[in-house]
């Protein structure tokens, strides 16, 4: 059984300008396949070789897969179907297959849209794609499609979604199979050396109001830190990797594993050889502080820092747990033990203004990290903060959700003056480094970090593919207000994922109704209670504590 991964051509102008990144997802489904048996497997990174649509319909051809898988995220989705609908032209008889985060929550969407996807993998993909791909093999696939945990499909006119798949609970029983991706591609430009980005822990416990991670993942697990750095090991010995993020939300959450990790690397060599990255929050660093000098010794360098708002209203909203007066003490910490750091800060809410962005340069400068990245508020339409906003939500193109387009129009500003002033940040902040910061400050390392940074920056900055800027026509302040955004206004919300939406929307206002119902209940029969009980001493009946209110059930 021969099986096709493809990795959608999609770029935007964000992440990707540091350089191409390994889409490791294709790994960890390889290596989960090859254990079970499965060893016809064939990739192409459309992304990475930027392979045009008609040449990518040759290559599918070519290869003559029985089933193609592809993943995406939200701005991805729509090359994601275009890939599984060149499959349905050019091998028509291969199952299409789509995962991914976007796909996991949208699939009544997905179907709709795109009815020539035959599959939906909903969730980790690892055991149910496996389950997927036996049924196919042993000729269960599609009677026995109702029985398999974990997907959506159409059957008639009846978008179906089986019982949701439990998630992967021995982390350590999936041994990606790296050797299926092109090393050579993937240079990280700041370094100028390969990158790759492994896994050590999955989910996280904390519920941001923006972020679909800790929807998708679920439960939190780590991995054996032992067994991520043998992984790493095989990626700098076997590939040449010699930097590497990641890839979780916030790899510091399990202190004990992480310290366990820094130790593993030391002990092996591995700083000497490979550097590394993370994201993480400001109150893991002021938790770590005295290890941060032993985090840089294990070969930490940089630290992308969730800072998110200028604005303690904007960070409460988020509901990220911080202060802002910790920020700026986090950065400090982290310079001090020679870490890089990067600050992030999320623009573009619905009361956004010219004097918020511009403050949120201002906190920039004024807290020194030594990178700053303003990133546009996307809102996840899988997210709790897009219900909240979905009425003030004009823009239904995923294709634009990106980080780098403004989809929300603030009350106060146009989309133009908010592209505008966010270069301005980006424009003020780097060209003050550039200056005085980044060539004289520091280490050897350090320095050549930075400007292999700044390299990075003026090389999108200069093919204008930096946020998109070339598309939308953004020349500097003088353009602002002639950007063409490129919305495609035919997207809309398919009727299925909205009467989904509706319905769910309805039911927890049904369970709020109850709660209050039962909240009123317990009141009016403690009143009554009062009523027909008289303390011999006449005094006034109150519940443990002195209050008067009766305690909730939970």
């Amino acid at each position: 059984m021969r099986i096709l991964f493809v990795h959608p051509n999609y770029r935007s102008g964000g992440a990707e300008i540091a350089g191409n990144w390994p889409p490791a997802w294709v790994a960890y489904l390889a290596g989960s396949l090859r254990r079970a048996g499965f060893d016809d497997i064939h990739f192409i990174d459309a992304m990475t070789n930027d392979i045009a649509d008609a040449d990518l319909a040759d290559q599918i051809a070519e290869i003559a897969p029985d089933a193609v898988g592809v993943t995406a995220i939200t701005p991805s989705i729509y090359k994601a179907e275009e890939v599984l609908r060149l499959a349905q032209e050019r091998v028509p008889d291969a199952l299409r297959m789509l995962g991914g985060v976007h796909a996991t929550f949208m699939y009544k969407q997905v179907l709709s849209e795109a009815p020539w996807v035959d599959v939906i993998v909903r969730g980790e993909g690892e055991e149910i794609l496996t389950e997927l791909m036996c049924a196919v093999r042993d000729g269960r696939w599609p009677a026995e499609k109702r029985k398999i945990h974990g997907l959506a499909f159409v059957d008639g006119d009846e978008i179906v979604a089986t019982q949701a798949a439990s998630t992967v609970k021995d982390l350590d029983g999936i041994t990606p199979d790296w050797s299926i991706l092109e090393w050579e591609k993937y240079i990280y430009i700041p370094l100028n050396t390969r990158v790759a980005i492994p896994n050590m822990a999955r989910g996280c416990p904390f519920t941001c109001s923006f972020c679909s991670q800790w929807k998708f993942w679920r439960d939190y697990r780590v991995r054996d830190p032992k067994k991520v750095v043998d992984e790493i090991e095989e990626l700098v010995n076997e590939q040449g990797v010699g930097f590497f993020i990641l890839a979780d939300e916030e790899p510091t959450i399990n202190r004990k594993k992480f310290i366990q990790f820094c130790e593993e690397l030391i002990a092996r060599g591995l700083p000497d050889k490979v550097k590394w990255g993370i994201n993480t929050r400001v109150t893991d660093i002021y938790r770590d502080r005295d290890l941060l000098k032993f985090y840089r010794e294990a070969g930490l360098v940089h630290v992308s820092l969730g800072t998110e708002a200028a604005a303690q209203m904007k960070l409460d909203q988020f509901n990220k747990e911080t202060k802002v007066e910790e920020n700026k003490t986090a950065i400090r910490l982290l310079r001090e033990a020679d870490i890089l750091v990067e600050a992030q800060f999320i623009v573009g809410l619905d009361n956004e203004t010219p004097e918020t962005l511009n403050e949120t340069y201002k906190m920039a400068w004024d807290w020194q990290p030594d990178l700053a990245n303003w990133a546009m508020y996307t809102p996840w339409p899988f997210t709790p903060l897009f219900q909240e906003l979905k009425d003030k939500v004009e823009v239904f193109d995923f294709s634009r959700y990106n980080f780098v387009t403004p989809i929300m129009k603030p009350k106060a500003m146009e989309r133009g003056e908010l592209l505008d002033g966010v270069m301005n940040n980006y424009r003020r902040f780097y060209m003050k480094k550039a200056l005085f910061h980044y060539p004289w400050r520091g280490t050897g390392f350090r320095r050549r970090y930075l400007l292999g940074c700044l390299k990075a920056f003026m090389k999108a900055g200069f093919a204008r593919t930096f946020y998109d800027l070339g598309k939308v026509g953004y020349t500097g302040p003088q353009s602002k207000n002639r950007l063409d955004f490129q919305f495609d206004e035919t997207r809309q919300i398919a009727e299925a994922q909205m009467e989904d939406w509706e319905a769910a929307a309805d039911r927890a206002a049904k369970a709020a109704e109850r709660r209050e119902a039962i909240r009123a209940q317990g009141k009016a029969r403690a009143v009554e209670r009062n009523a027909a009980f008289k303390m011999p001493n006449g005094a006034e009946v109150k519940v443990c504590g002195g209050g008067s209110d009766q305690m909730e059930d939970a």
